[in-house]
């Protein structure tokens, strides 16, 4: 009897332990990897302009701001001092250096209600590229250029400068940002190794199928299939220009490009595109800024600071 109500308490102990939740969180500047290269000077980071022809303003808005973000996080490693993004893009707004444009998904809210009923797939491509262009956006501004990009003369460098009271004004553009399947040959050791026993243990595949595949397998003769079956590796692709301008004189301090392919390392690697583009992104800014501080600073990254 001892020993059943010592195990139910174990039981219950095990079960009540694992109650409560598990907390991912990172701190993307740590207090370790600050530097004080840009010690009393204010740098003003200006939109990227968007040469990725994605007419989704939605789509190209989160894109900027996540580009954005990685920018700011970057500068601030640096020491750097910035000002409110807000206060940047209403000023630029207020200014009439940029547009505006409101992303409004109630256009398409209907359209995507009727995606949920049981229409044929052929209807519901339809309506899929009635959505798809509601969302566009097909505008261009003063000069004929695109709306998702926008020069800026040397009067305007200074004006932002003076309001801000800024030494640098960071500009950019994002040139590439795909998603693609990754063209090397490494797909054995990414997509990993699943073995399945078909027919008894003759037949085994080994690789990576698709669910909608696995109904198949079975039928496949023995004397025409394959030993080994791969699956797709993805890939997000960001390309990425950094110019820094004199915030007095409008002239280019310093500027870069880099080009960041990421895939999964292993199956066991995050595959969402989301996961992928953050890597992409962080590694491209990461790198740019490292180049900027070297070279206007004389700078070199710790080499623990850069893994």
């Amino acid at each position: 009897m001892k020993f059943w109500r010592h195990l139910l308490i174990c039981a219950l102990a095990v079960t009540f332990s694992g109650c409560g939740t598990t907390v991912n969180q990172s701190l993307k500047v740590s207090p370790a990897s600050r530097t004080q290269v840009g010690q009393d000077r204010i740098a003003v980071i200006l939109p990227f302009a968007d040469y990725t022809h994605a007419n989704n303003i939605e789509l190209a808005f989160r894109r900027n701001m996540f580009v954005n973000e990685n920018v700011t996080d970057q500068f601030v490693r640096l020491g750097f001092s910035l000002p409110v993004q807000e206060d940047v893009f209403r000023f630029l707004a207020q200014h009439n250096i940029i547009n505006v444009a409101a992303y409004n998904p109630q256009i398409t809210k209907s359209l995507e209600y009727e995606m949920g009923k049981e229409w044929s797939p052929a209807m519901k491509e339809t309506l899929q590229e009635y959505i798809d262009y509601a969302q566009q956006v097909d505008f261009k501004n003063d000069d004929g250029d695109d709306a998702l990009t926008h020069g800026l003369n040397g009067q305007e460098i200074v004006k932002i400068g003076r309001h801000f009271s800024a030494d640098y004004i960071v500009r950019g553009r994002i040139i590439q940002y795909n998603d693609r399947l990754d063209p090397s040959g490494a797909r054995f050791w990414k997509t990993g190794v699943l073995p399945f026993v078909v027919g008894g243990t003759k037949h085994i595949l080994v690789g990576k199928a698709l669910p909608q595949s696995y109904d198949s397998l079975s039928s496949l003769d023995s004397d025409k299939q394959s030993i080994l079956s791969f699956g797709d590796v993805p890939q997000a692709v960001v390309q990425l220009r950094i110019w820094v301008q004199d915030a007095y004189t409008g002239n280019v301090v310093w500027t870069n490009r880099t080009n960041v392919q990421v895939s999964p390392q292993s199956f066991f690697a995050d595959y969402q595109y989301d996961n992928l583009f953050e890597t992409a992104v962080e590694q491209a800014v990461t790198t740019l800024m490292d180049d900027f501080a070297y070279t206007v600073y004389n700078f070199s990254v710790p080499v623990e600071q850069t893994k």
